[in-house]
């Protein structure tokens, strides 16, 4: 699957138009539309963009060979991610040690 097509599935599961796409990485409709038919390809500065709101690794947007979405882990956030049971058993523990 090209970049092209591999857009196209991405925006649509989404549910984003060219429209709302194209407004989320502030370029134009029309370049979006190019890209999807593969008249043109964006930057890179686009790909890091569109892998950062899709969820998807730069390796599966450009490679042609990669068919599934490899997702990236969304680590951005300093905190790590903890269950709830996980937070109960910690506060039960902390409130433990107070008494």
């Amino acid at each position: 699957m090209i970049f092209a097509d591999k857009l196209i599935t991405l925006r649509k599961k989404a549910g984003w138009s060219q429209e709302e796409l194209a407004e989320k990485l502030n370029v134009t409709r029309q370049s979006v539309s190019k890209w999807e038919g593969a008249q043109s390809v964006p930057d890179i500065d686009k790909i890091l963009q569109l892998s950062c709101l899709f969820g998807v690794t730069t390796d599966y947007l450009l490679k042609d060979d990669a068919a599934e979405p490899e997702y990236t882990e969304d680590d951005t956030s300093p905190l790590p991610r903890v269950t709830l049971a996980q937070a109960n058993d910690y506060l039960a523990k902390a409130q433990g040690q107070r008494a």
